[in-house]
């Protein structure tokens, strides 16, 4: 009780000078920058795709480059081979930035995956496919740290009132960088410049994003040489309440080297059942990412594959639909001050995994005709784009979970996830032998649906959003919010969000 007083004294205190922050502060900037390099990420993760065409077909695009010989097999090869490599950094990705920082993480992670970019037609040209499946694998190992390093700097910059809106702010990179890729590549691959291009100008952003990025950011708010008191003290406060000293002064000491509770973390219930949603997001995003575009071809007798304005299309409503929830996830809070967080999460995630589930549906039933070819694109892109909603519910669990160790957090689930989106193609061609058969495609998305549907209800059911006490290992154990009967209250709240540590 003690406590408490003094933790709603000094807050009220603070706010008294004004510890709220600058509207927009040097953490938005850094956040800017993490927007830019999920972008160059994203657009040199999908730039074989659309690059892959041109390259196996003269026709298709400008016939003065050379063309390989490569048949569907190769090419599927081709385009897995990120995802070998990918899933191998996840968990030391986390691992390392909480180490070494996020900062320098990142950067090399994004520096190393664009120079590799910009060898791509050099390996293409002089070794074939079997080095540009080696070239793809490396540039996995190279992106698998950047998901966990952009949590683990998330949880240093973001401060808790605005860290759901930060962070669907910074992921919505990646989508931006999908769309440009996809709408631009094409045009790129059929100028004078040709399909080497694509390569050269996706490597180059890269480079440029992390020189910009070396120069201007800073793992913590406490190492940037150029922000106010004022503003590090409103980041730090939001995070994590540090010793009362005897002149009734916080003191806020970040915890660095702090050893990982592997045991704890895995046998965390919160932390399981936020595992099982990240697997079932990814088995339908990925479902819908690779396997659509067959299922209108065949089915619908529309292909949109090489169609890139029209492939970019969900990625761009999804955007859009980013932006539309953070703003209603903010008139939610100004609305309804009694909205726990845990209720916000939850919301959100349903949104962004039942409504995919309930397009999918949809989509199972649609038969060939023009206006039915309208109606599947418009569940397409209601299926990709509302979940986006993910951002502001199980994706900023990991920090919402343990702020010390998100990024470790996000590279076991992230790599968890990516088996998934392994293995989701390879389930639909067992099932679907016949991809002009709607029936065997319906078995798909009633699959899918399940996926969206039991992984959203575990998050809801076992999901919490407190600080967990593994989080300071070592440390005295975490307050446990309580409601005012005393019972451990098992969603937390703003309030516990806000301030999750109290050491005595």
């Amino acid at each position: 009780m003690v406590l408490r007083c003094f933790e709603c004294c000094s807050r009220t205190g603070y706010d008294s000078i004004g510890n709220t922050g600058p509207r927009f502060g040097v953490r938005h900037l850094q956040c800017i920058l993490v927007f830019f390099g999920l972008a160059v990420a994203y657009g040199m993760r999908v730039n074989l795709s659309v690059a892959i065409v041109a390259m196996t077909d003269k026709n298709a695009t400008n016939p003065d480059f050379p063309e390989f010989d490569w048949d569907e097999s190769i090419k599927s090869y081709l385009l897995s081979s990120f995802f070998w490599g990918y899933v191998v950094t996840q968990v030391p990705g986390g691992y390392l930035s909480s180490i070494f920082g996020a900062k320098y993480m990142l950067f090399f992670g994004v520096s190393f995956c664009s120079l590799l970019a910009l060898l791509t037609p050099y390996f293409a040209l002089n070794g074939g496919w079997k080095m540009v499946i080696l070239l793809r694998a490396i540039q996995g190992l190279c992106q698998g740290v950047i998901f966990p390093s952009t949590h683990t700097f998330l949880s240093k910059w973001a401060p808790a009132d605005e860290r759901g809106r930060l962070v669907g702010y910074c992921y919505s990179g990646s989508q931006f960088g999908t769309v440009v890729m996809l709408s631009v590549s094409g045009y790129i691959a059929s100028s004078s410049l040709g399909w080497p291009s694509i390569f050269y100008i996706s490597g180059g952003a890269g480079i440029l994003w992390a020189l910009i990025w070396l120069y201007f950011c800073a793992s913590t708010p406490a190492q940037h040489a150029t922000i106010t008191p004022n503003e590090r003290r409103y980041i730090e406060t939001s995070g994590q309440l540090r010793r009362a000293s005897d002149a009734g002064r916080e003191e806020f000491e970040p915890r660095q080297n702090l050893r990982t509770p592997w045991l704890s973390i895995l046998t965390s219930l919160p932390f399981l059942s936020l595992l099982v949603a990240h697997c079932a997001n990814n088995w339908g995003f990925w479902t819908l990412l690779t396997q659509i575009p067959t299922f209108m071809k065949n089915v619908l007798g529309m292909d949109i594959k090489n169609n890139g304005p029209l492939s970019a299309l969900p990625y761009f409503v999804m955007i859009i639909l980013t932006c539309g929830f953070i703003w209603l996830s903010d008139v939610l809070k100004r609305r309804g001050s009694t909205m726990s967080l845990g209720f916000s999460r939850k919301l959100f995630n349903s949104l962004g995994m039942w409504l995919p589930m309930l397009a999918l549906l949809g989509l199972g039933f649609i038969t060939k005709g023009a206006g039915n070819v309208r109606l599947a694109i418009v569940l397409l892109c209601l299926a990709v784009a509302t979940n986006s909603a993910c951002y502001l519910g199980f994706h900023v669990n990991h920090i919402d979970l343990s702020p010390n160790f998100a990024g470790t957090l996000m590279g076991i689930t992230n790599c968890a996830a990516n088996v998934m989106s392994i293995l989701a193609p390879l389930i639909v061609g067992l099932i679907v032998r016949d991809e002009t058969n709607p029936s065997q495609w319906r078995i798909v998305f009633y699959i899918t649906s399940f996926a969206y549907f039991f992984g959203n209800l575990v998050f809801i059911v076992f999901g919490r959003f407190n600080v967990q006490s593994w989080n300071s290992p070592g440390a005295q154990q975490e307050r446990t919010p309580r409601d005012a009967t005393g019972h451990v209250d098992v969603d937390g709240d703003e309030e516990a969000e806000r301030a999750p540590l109290i050491d005595s």
